[in-house]
């Protein structure tokens, strides 16, 4: 028998708008973002559809981060149009 295995990670890749918010993040607010980006990651379907759009909205109000993206059809990339911390 094989092991179980975790779920597989998509990889993430930050476009302009949100690059631009990381350099203002100090190292706390980087910290919260990066356990969002995990999740995010993992399980492509949290957060709420933008009505519309491809885009999801992913708030975590106990870490106070909000980061929209959005998942490629195979679910193997992860792109992150804005982040909030």
């Amino acid at each position: 028998m094989s092991p179980d295995h975790a779920p597989r990670r998509s990889r993430v890749v930050l476009v302009e708008p949100a690059l631009t918010q990381l350099s203002k993040l100090t190292a706390s607010e980087t910290h919260r973002l990066d356990r969002a980006i995990v999740a995010i990651s993992v399980n492509p379907e949290l957060g709420t559809e933008v009505p519309g759009t491809l885009l999801r909205d992913y708030s975590d109000e106990i870490d106070g981060v909000r980061v929209i993206f959005y998942v490629t059809a195979l679910q193997t990339i992860t792109i992150v149009a804005y982040i909030e911390a």
